[in-house]
């Protein structure tokens, strides 16, 4: 039996790596190896010596912690992962870590390993794959045409980002979305009936998604129907529900938490595979046959790229300018010039919020960089984030970039790293900062990715006023500031937005939050001031001392940077010399030669007070010990916002009594 020798080939390479590393999850592979294997070689189109072929279908493994399922798919279709590699599983420098990595292992579409993220996920690649269609298909030319399949266990469908990527994709009807269920009834405290006894079927069907049932995981055929059923479905997403047994094959495990998250035992493992007649003394044990099928896959899959590079090739002769953009979007290139759509604003006191000045130099953007698309958790007018020359991206009319995310903050930054992940286009998402707390799994996803998600966060401080301390973040630049590979950037008027935008755009691996004012900031006299282009390096000198070195040096970010200008003013009136730092952005500064920064901040000066209306947590880096920070170490109030910062502290005089001292 061919099939069920391949299936087993499956398991039992998961088993045996696991078994080596004395750590993993078997059970899920042993389980769900056989819808696993329909789809690899039955349906997905792929070609292992063109991993990022643009036209492939993506596979996204929702239920990470079955990794080693699938390394073992990627091992037996040819992708650049040796039985070596499957050896090595969960160790140092392995290309076979102990969750899925983007970028790390080859044919990994995404990350995963926190549940329901890679369901999101897969609802980006969806959105993409529709868009990138609208935007560049032609009649005779279906230059983008696949699907996005993920398999997901009870654990995602408990997730509460699932629930909500789930939702939006059967509004959004991505019939090219489909989703293999593993209902295997067990997780790691034991049966699902303790904490999940919900109708998944009725809540799937309610959100407007084709659900189909497979009675049998074991039954490959019956697999390969339901998929052909939910490939003609075209305007809903399906979910395929396929009842399996974790740990099948274990003569004391099958069906057992205890087949999870812990290898299976030496005595175990070789009950396993005599059970399914298999060498109970060889480990990583492939017979030569178990790879006929999925080179067969490979090899369709390379030929349907080989007629895609013809296709395209007709497509270019018809179509150039298409062409050439869909050439541009694949390599990630930005067009020359760009920057110049960019706006820039004149020296106004009264000046504008940077949130407005934010929207102006996005929709400035997204008219030279078609490749833009998001939107916002149902606060676009707020967070000045739609694109006005645009649509919204509707299962109507996916060629739109405005996408309405609702009110679902943990899914739009899951959707939008599959968006990226997909490849070819630039997602951006936006809430106020307060609200990273619902996100903050999928901002530190694409943080680990390396994908350059831009995230808009508006209403940063407690200068948002009346809405009160739920509103009103205090912990977040500090706690974000904290999370590694993330860029930070709170800019203090609207050209400091605009270059804060131009940054985000540039940036190729790494994500970006851009920390925006709800109130107004004046606008700087940059003939008076510091250029604002040093923002790109994070921090740079906005006020020199007058009259030779400083005696103080004033550091700030955002909205507070006018307090410090102030401070200083007054302090130079009083005869002290004073440097206003502006420290816009942490992670941009430290990238900068220990020479530039020893410039902005002098080791020589040890007289400095850091000014934000945030937590004072981290600054001490910049400060020292000798310096003084006038921060918030408490949550805000529902009042005006000056009145807050009046009683907090954060205030002009408060800056000048504190220079004082130190100086």
């Amino acid at each position: 039996m061919p099939v069920q020798k391949a299936v087993n080939t499956i398991r039992f390479l998961a088993v045996d790596a696991i078994e080596k590393s004395k750590s993993g999850h078997p059970g899920m592979p042993m389980g769900a190896a056989p819808m696993a294997y329909a789809l690899w070689t039955r349906f997905l189109k792929f070609d292992p010596k063109a991993p990022q072929w643009p036209d492939r279908d993506r596979f996204v493994l929702s239920a990470g912690h079955g990794s080693m399922l699938l390394y073992s798919l990627l091992h037996l279709s040819g992708y650049d992962v040796t039985l070596d590699d499957i050896k090595n599983f969960r160790q140092w420098g392995s290309k076979t870590p102990g969750h899925p990595e983007f970028g790390h292992t080859p044919g990994v579409e995404t990350t995963t390993g926190p549940l329901g993220a890679g369901i999101g996920a897969a609802v980006g690649m969806a959105i993409a794959e529709s868009h990138l269609a609208a935007r560049f298909n032609r009649p005779g030319f279906e230059v983008v045409n696949h699907f996005t399949y993920a398999l997901a266990g009870d654990g995602c469908l408990m997730e509460g980002v699932a629930s909500e990527a789930a939702s939006l994709a059967g509004h959004l009807g991505l019939g090219k979305l489909v989703v293999l269920y593993d209902d295997n009834k067990i997780t790691i405290d034991g049966s699902t009936d303790l904490a999940f006894t919900e109708d998944v079927t009725g809540r799937f069907e309610a959100y407007g998604w084709q659900v189909l049932s497979v009675a049998d995981g074991n039954d490959v055929d019956a697999i390969q129907k339901a998929i052909t059923a939910a490939k003609a479905e075209t305007q809903k997403p399906t979910l395929i529900r396929v009842r399996t047994e974790i740990g099948f094959g274990c003569p004391t495990k099958q069906g057992s938490s205890e087949a999870h998250g812990s290898p299976l035992g030496p005595e175990e493992a070789k009950g396993a595979k005599e059970n399914l007649c298999w060498e109970p003394h060889e480990l990583f044990h492939v017979p030569a046959e178990s790879y006929d099928p999925f080179k067969k896959a490979a090899g369709k899959g390379a030929g349907a790229r080989k007629r895609w590079r013809a296709l395209f090739a007709e497509y270019k002769k018809s179509y150039p300018a298409e062409a050439a953009e869909f050439e541009r979007l694949a390599k990630g290139d930005l067009p020359e010039g760009w920057e110049k759509a960019l706006p820039s604003y004149p020296a106004d006191n009264k000046g504008v919020a940077t949130r407005v000045a934010g929207g102006a130099a996005l929709n400035a953007i997204a008219g030279v960089l078609p490749e833009i698309i998001g939107g916002s958790a149902d606060l676009s007018p707020s967070n000045n984030t739609y694109l006005k020359k645009d649509r919204d991206y509707t299962k109507n009319t996916p060629d739109g970039r405005n996408i309405r995310f609702g009110v679902r903050e943990h899914a739009m930054g899951a959707i939008a790293n599959g968006i990226a992940n997909h490849g070819m286009l630039r997602p951006y998402t936006a809430t106020f900062f307060v609200f990273t707390d619902y996100m903050r799994p999928a901002i530190r996803l694409s943080a680990l990715m390396k994908i350059p998600v831009v995230h808009v966060m508006t209403h940063d401080s407690i200068h948002l006023g009346e809405d009160g301390p739920t509103h009103q973040p205090v912990e977040h630049l500090a706690s974000l500031r904290a999370m590694p590979g993330l860029s930070i950037i709170r800019p203090a008027d609207a050209n400091e937005t605009v270059l804060a935008w131009k940054a985000a755009i540039e940036s190729k691996e790494k994500p970006t939050i851009l920390v925006l004012s709800r109130q107004n900031l004046p606008t700087l006299d940059r003939a008076k001031f510091g250029a604002a282009e040093g923002i790109l390096k994070g921090g740079y000198i906005l006020k020199e001392a007058k009259g030779g070195a400083p005696k103080v040096i004033l550091i700030s970010s955002g909205s507070e940077i006018a307090l410090a200008l102030e401070a200083a003013e007054k302090l130079e009136a009083d005869g002290t010399a004073v440097r206003v730092v502006n420290l816009a952005s942490w992670d941009l500064f430290e990238a900068q030669p220990k020479k530039y920064r020893n410039e902005v901040l002098p080791p020589a000066v040890k007289a400095r007070v850091a000014v934000e209306a945030a937590s004072p947590f981290g600054w001490e880096r910049y400060v020292g010990l000798r310096g003084k920070i006038v921060g918030i170490n408490t949550f805000g109030a529902s009042a005006p916002g000056n009145v807050i910062a009046q009683n907090y502290g954060v205030t002009v005089e408060e800056v000048v009594k504190a220079a004082k001292k130190l100086a």
